[in-house]
């Protein structure tokens, strides 16, 4: 039994594809821990050196890996959901219904989704506070700091385009309320400064874009449902591989000049 298992390992192992992605053992020494870390596909995005410091949970918290393995759950979940949701006014709010009461497990489903959307909010606060008080946004770690407000800005937008798919009265009147603070947006909307410069009015500014008309409605939800399922999710991926190649560029934040124990 012992040599068939061997004999199918050797199999694996010895495959030119194996051996492509996995390029180096693991013999302990320095030299052949740099080389995986750089050639393996898997381990590609990590940094070659990382001190002790820096990996102490007291220091990073877990924040930034929690926050992005939320972003996969809700990925995941959010595929899903699409099967059995239709965004149109009169099928969305009882496609919810079905979901909550007919679909197995369908309840379960939408909660994974809704709840681990409040905790990526949370978490991805929790990183960029843990980054701040750090002080890990400073050189050479500027650049990397400008993308996780960027991710956290796509982070609140991915939490409120999603607030209206459910249709109702709270999705509604909340997104009604989101959007009219918008129109008091500098330069975008009607009525904020400096609109008049431009000949903004209430058929022309961001909220007549947002919301597809001048009230909430079938374009509103439309809309929504794109920005939620594809423009939003798509920029925040780019803006995450942006972000692990420059840690992997400048190293984690705790990789500071400190004595190791």
């Amino acid at each position: 039994m012992a040599n068939i298992f061997k004999v199918a390992q050797d199999a694996v192992t010895e495959n030119q594809i194996w051996k492509s992605i996995f390029r180096h053992g693991y013999a302990m020494n320095r030299r052949n821990r740099l080389l995986m870390v750089t050639n393996n596909v898997f381990y590609h995005i990590l940094p070659t050196k990382i001190s002790r410091y820096g990996m102490r949970m007291r220091f990073h918290w877990g924040a930034g890996i929690i926050t992005f393995y939320l972003f996969m759950v809700l990925t995941f979940t959010g595929v899903l959901l699409m099967f059995y949701y239709t965004p149109t006014v009169p099928r969305a709010y009882y496609d919810l219904k079905d979901l909550q009461f007919v679909v197995p497990f369908g309840n379960l489903l939408r909660n994974m989704h809704r709840y681990g959307a409040h905790a990526m909010v949370f978490m991805v606060m929790v990183h960029m506070a843990r980054t701040f008080y750090t002080s890990s946004y400073k050189p050479p770690r500027e650049y990397n700091w400008v993308v996780g407000v960027i991710l956290l800005t796509l982070t609140f937008l991915l939490s409120f385009s999603g607030y209206l798919l459910p249709w109702d009265q709270l999705a509604i009147w909340a997104v009604t309320v989101g959007t009219n603070m918008a129109r008091a947006t500098p330069l975008l909307g009607y009525e904020g400064p400096f609109s008049n410069l431009i000949g903004l009015k209430v058929n022309n500014d961001v909220r007549f874009a947002l919301l597809g008309g001048t009230t909430v409605g079938q374009a509103t939800l439309l809309r929504f449902y794109v920005l939620h399922c594809i423009a939003f999710p798509l920029a925040t991926t780019v803006f995450i591989v942006v972000h692990f190649w420059r840690v992997r560029r400048d190293g984690f934040s705790g990789d500071v000049p400190v004595n190791d124990e």
